[in-house]
């Protein structure tokens, strides 16, 4: 296994306890260290993981080839989620993970992995936040695992110019369809983060950490 990533344990660590894991996934062309940046205020509340894309694409990182945008290459797809999900095993024999408690979150390819994983993941999971993304078709037309109790935040931006508001929308639907706890919040801008957004985003991962 050849994931690059950044971890970060709270600091305080108490003996015999374990913590809540958030995985972090970037987007094309950025790193590990500029999605950890996003979620950084959240490091004494859980254990952070930022997993670089194993591409180089630039002066960054890419988890996945596309044919075009909306259509990744399937092989290269289902590879960097097996990676991944074989990465959460592994990091739960490393560090206090509380396996009740992961979590993956992600902006544009960390999006859709975040809720390709969960789709394969089930109820391994306990949330997911996905930042402007969007379910890929060969995913959402395959095997599904059990979502029901699995929590879901979607933001998608309303002048997204890499994925439309529709799409956002039918990830939105796709989820509320499989589970009760879903969150959609659409954001007044295109393919980037405010700090509404962050902000709305780390509120919502506190309250379900």
């Amino acid at each position: 296994m050849n994931l690059t990533s950044k971890v970060s344990l709270p600091m305080n660590l108490l003996p015999n306890q374990l913590y809540p894991v958030i995985y972090l996934l970037h987007g094309m062309g950025s790193d590990e260290e500029d999605i950890f940046s996003l979620f950084e205020d959240l490091k004494e509340e859980a254990i952070l993981i930022a997993i670089r894309g194993p591409l180089q694409r630039g002066p960054g990182y890419a988890y996945f080839d596309v044919l075009r945008i909306g259509y990744p290459v399937i092989e290269s797809f289902d590879s960097i989620v097996n990676e991944i999900e074989a990465y959460t095993n592994l990091a739960q024999k490393l560090y206090p993970i509380d396996p009740q408690r992961q979590f993956f979150a992600g902006f544009s390819q960390g999006a859709i992995l975040s809720m390709s994983l969960a789709i394969k993941m089930g109820d391994r999971l306990k949330g997911i936040v996905a930042l402007h993304g969007y379910v890929p078709q060969h995913v959402s037309s395959g095997k599904i695992a059990d979502l029901e109790n699995v929590l879901v935040y979607i933001a998608h931006g309303q002048s997204d110019e890499m994925f439309s508001m529709s799409i956002g929308k039918l990830n939105e639907a796709f989820f509320r369809d499989r589970s009760p706890h879903v969150t959609f919040n659409p954001v007044p801008h295109g393919h980037w983060i405010s700090d509404q957004e962050k902000k709305d985003t780390l509120q919502w991962l506190r309250v379900n950490l």
